[in-house]
Parts: structure tokens; sequence; C-alpha cells
């Protein structure tokens, strides 16, 4: 489990962005995938889902807490969904953020290079809290998914001076390198996004800083957030990566689990 002191300061959140040890999956998904979309052992990956939230509230002191995780259909959109009441993985809407304000409701996201992004105010609602989970690809960032994530939670209450926010492990720039219409792409939604981009030892070609990108969108929103360590794409011990698993021609890859729940009370 990794965790980012900016969401650790308030005893009314609990998250992680866990690494993918301490599950029971076996060979391409070992150990700790948590993405029913993964041709994994639904089995195996149903108790790696329970195995996360029995470590999410046992590390606060919580032992037996019954906590119900949502998480979503992925796919690359700002689209985000408000959970009044937790559903089953089957039944997930299609969406790439999901808020609430209600305790007991952990927010799930799965990425394998994307960028997770967890969100809290604790002071909304009189304390009650609203907490959010977006899952940020480069189409997803582009198209908007924090600015429609900070507006659902302020659906809910929330206020942006008082959002904290912190962007998972990722995909970084090192090792991720893109074509020249990739960059076009982003300099033309803003010129200014030059920034994010320095030229790669192949001709032609750039890498790209995707978790820069978001930080610069958060900025802008005025979320206070930090960014934790970790490029998913180059630690294979910790992380599962589909640019890793695309480049050695793997059929298949696991994925990665950030979650997110309000306390009690």
């Amino acid at each position: 489990m990794i965790t980012a002191q900016s969401l650790n300061q308030s005893g009314r959140v609990r998250h992680a962005f866990f690494t993918r040890a301490g599950g029971v999956s076996q060979g391409l998904f070992g150990s700790l995938n948590c993405g029913f979309g993964s041709g994994d052992n639904p089995d195996h990956v149903a108790a790696n889902r329970t195995r996360a939230m029995t470590r999410l509230v046992e590390d606060a002191g919580e032992v037996g807490r019954a906590v119900n995780l949502v998480t979503l259909y992925q796919v690359h959109s700002p689209d985000v969904a408000v959970v009044e009441e937790p559903w089953d993985p089957g039944d997930a809407p299609k969406a790439d953020a999901a808020v609430t304000n209600r305790p007991g409701v952990a927010l799930g996201i799965l990425t394998a290079d994307c960028v997770p992004v967890l969100f809290a105010d604790t002071q909304a609602n009189s304390g009650k809290g609203v907490i959010g989970a977006a899952h940020a690809g480069w189409k997803g960032a582009l198209g908007g998914i924090t600015e429609a994530t900070v507006e659902a939670m302020r659906s809910l209450g929330a206020e942006p001076s008082r959002i904290r926010a912190a962007i998972g492990p990722c995909i970084r720039q090192d090792s991720y390198e893109v074509g020249p219409e990739f960059r076009v792409r982003f300099a033309d939604a803003d010129p200014a996004n030059g920034r994010f981009f320095r030229p790669s030892t192949r001709d032609g070609h750039f890498l790209f800083d995707l978790p820069g990108y978001i930080g610069r969108k958060l900025d802008v929103l005025g979320i206070a957030f930090e960014t934790c360590a970790g490029d998913t794409c180059a630690d294979e011990h910790r992380f599962f990566s589909y640019r890793r698993a695309t480049h050695r021609g793997e059929q298949d890859y696991g994925r990665g689990l950030s979650a997110i729940l309000l306390a009690d009370g």
C-alpha cells in the first residue's frame, strides 16, 4: 500500500494506491490483480479485492469493518458516476470517475499505466466529507475527467479550496514515448501543453509527462495535491503495466487498484 500525506491528515479518510503484491493471482496477473476485465480467474480477482479492502481498514485499526468496494466500467471518458448505493461489478456504469458522500463505500479505480487520482474534502457537509476517484489516461485527462470530478464533488457540497488530491503511481515521462501526432493533439488544445513533452532518442518522437499534465490541471482548478513516486512501466516488481505487456507481446496484464473511503460518522 502506498499512501499520500495530503490524504492522511484527516481521520475521516482511508485510502491506498495498492501495489501488485499480496494477492492470490498467478502468472501475468501475479499477484494482486483486481480487474475483472482481465482474463484472470474471477474467483482470484474477487479474493484480491477482498484482501485489498481488508488491508485498507485494518491498516487504520478498524479490524472487521464492512466496506463496499465500487469500481467502474472504465472507457477513457470525462464521465463521472455519483455513488448513492454500492453496485455489483457486473452492474458498474460506464464512467471514469466516481464521487460520493456516503461512508462505508470505497471508490475504486483500476489502472495499469494510467493515472489514478484520489480526492477528498473532509470539511464538506459539516464535516461528513465528500470523496472522489478518477481514472485519467491521456484521453480522459485531455477530455476533462479531473474537471468533471471536481464539479461532481461540488454538487455534493465540496469546495475546490478545501479539496486535497493525490496522483498515484503511473507511467512516468521516461517510459512514455509518443509520436508526433500525439503531441500535435495536445498542442492544438493548448500551445502551453508543449511543456509536457521532451524529445525522445527516436527521431520525431517525444516523451510525455502525463502526471505533470494532470497536475497542471489540478493547479488551474485550485486543488492542492501531491504526486506519489513510482513508474508503473519501469517497476515490474511493484506494478502492472499495459505498455510493458504490449512491448513484450504478452496477451494480457493485471490491473492495480487505488481506493478511497469515508470513515463512518
